[in-house]
């Protein structure tokens, strides 16, 4: 049992970091129907641009803030110049030109950091914690909490305030919103924002469990995205639920059945799953793309 309950944790921390990465794309999904898979770029340079700031002796917590700051403008420029200039693009056409502003940015890194992979100290103790028979390591519980205060700001943001409410509007009908005097692409730009700024948190924190390189968002990336889409594209919540139900599935592939297997496990799981239920487990709008 104590076994059992290892993987499981180990598996809730996994699908934390998942959980960052879906919620940096159903961001920008329900505002602009762009389907951003530079997002896994956005979390690896969150850990680069943190160790290399720190290399030059910045104190940690503001090489971290510095870094967020940075991959956030990288998030809005990616919006401004890139996706704004191709708003009447198809779908599947965005899809690629992410694909291809994702090659570029690691590319860029591979360039700027070599493909060595560098270690980020914790961000408190690196003591494990024990309870019930159960440890995990101490940075385990910045991932879990750093995903519950993303999914807490996000929910205030699109429920509590002004701004939210004109996020929702771009999102249901662009052209409505217009003639309200709201500018989607204003919005699309915060949420590519959004997007950067929680990538980049995810990059921060998941960085000191293991190593952090040039490469490390690819996989992330993939695993971010088939959370999205099991939990229902545009449902952030429905996302997060998945993300931690495949960090589940993928811990006890790897316990139970092999390590070297975990991945592939996952996967057919989350195929398994969308054969018999295609919406996602809590529906999903469809896929497409409104106005920028």
């Amino acid at each position: 049992m104590t076994e059992l309950l290892q993987y499981v944790a180990n598996g809730l921390v996994s699908g934390g970091i998942y959980a960052i990465v879906a919620v940096g794309f159903i961001t920008i999904y329900n505002v602009s129907k762009v389907i951003n898979l530079a997002q896994g770029e956005f979390l690896m340079l969150g850990g680069m641009v943190t160790v290399a700031l720190i290399g030059m002796n910045l104190p940690y917590g503001l090489a971290a803030l510095l870094a967020i700051i940075a991959v956030t403008a990288i998030g809005i420029i990616m919006q401004k110049y890139v996706i704004a200039y191709v708003k009447k693009a198809s779908p599947i056409s965005l899809i690629i030109l992410t694909i291809g502003i994702s090659t570029l940015i690691r590319g860029i890194a591979s360039f700027i950091w070599g493909k060595d992979a560098f270690a980020l100290e914790p961000i408190t103790s690196n003591e494990p914690i024990s309870f019930g028979g159960v440890t995990i390591a101490t940075q385990s519980v910045w991932i879990l909490a750093a995903v519950l205060i993303i999914l807490f700001l996000l929910w205030y943001l699109m429920d509590k305030t002004i701004l939210g409410k004109k996020i929702n509007a771009c999102s249901v009908n662009p052209m409505a919103a217009r003639l309200m005097g709201i500018s989607p692409t204003k919005m699309s730009m915060l949420a590519f924002a959004i997007s950067g700024a929680t990538g980049a948190i995810a990059g921060i924190v998941i960085a000191p469990l293991s190593v952090t390189s040039y490469d490390i968002g690819v996989l992330l990336g993939i695993k971010g995205f088939s959370a999205a889409i099991l939990g229902g594209l545009g449902n952030p919540l429905g996302a997060a639920v998945a993300a931690f139900l495949l960090g589940i599935v993928e811990s006890l592939g790897a316990g139970y059945v092999s390590s070297g297997m975990k991945d592939a496990i996952a996967f057919l799981v989350l195929i398994g799953m969308l054969l018999v239920k295609p919406s996602g487990l809590f529906g999903e709008r469809s896929v497409g793309k409104g106005g920028l």
